[in-house]
């Protein structure tokens, strides 16, 4: 079987998609044998790995983000904090605060996580819970593996602080 050679263009596509530094791009890359695929899910793997190396760090910066329906009836604002305010400023880290915004106006979790469920909460935790509801832009990833992806990204630890719902009459 031959293998294809790792071009630049190769590397700046995935690099493109993940976000990730080139060097780690063209292992991923040499690892998966040239398959473009089979490198996107090397990396988002090491992200996670990454991600939760990151987890016990202190994430005091960020921004607190609101989203409303087009028709204005119903809306949710989330605070999501990061390490630094140069992160908190990153399109990336914008972009999630918006998708949370986004995936808590539409689905009305109980809680960010297990921890946090109030007590007598009953249902299913995949929708009770924010960070384990399925994201509502590519089910086939959840909201937590979304947001370990930025913290792969970024570099620094990320977490959704706290969020509310808000719908007219209610």
């Amino acid at each position: 079987m031959t293998t294809k050679t790792i071009t630049t263009k190769d590397i700046s596509e995935l690099r493109a998609r993940t976000g990730a530094g080139i060097g780690d791009c063209k292992k991923a890359l040499e690892e998966a044998g040239s398959d473009m695929e089979a490198a996107v899910e090397l990396l988002r793997k090491k992200g996670i790995a990454k991600a939760e190396k990151r987890a016990g760090r202190d994430a005091m910066q960020g921004l607190v983000f609101l989203e409303s329906s087009d028709e204005g009836d119903f809306g949710a604002m989330v605070e999501l904090n990061c390490e630094t305010d140069f992160v908190a400023r990153t399109e990336d880290f914008k972009a999630l605060a918006h998708n949370l915004a986004m995936q808590i106006a539409a689905t009305n979790p109980a809680s960010v996580s297990e921890e946090d469920l109030p007590t007598g909460a009953e249902g299913d935790l995949e929708e009770l819970c924010l960070l384990r509801q399925s994201f509502i832009r590519d089910d086939s990833r959840t909201v937590d593996d979304v947001v370990k992806e930025v913290i792969a990204k970024t570099g620094e630890n990320i977490r959704v602080r706290r969020f509310s719902r808000f719908e007219l009459g209610q």
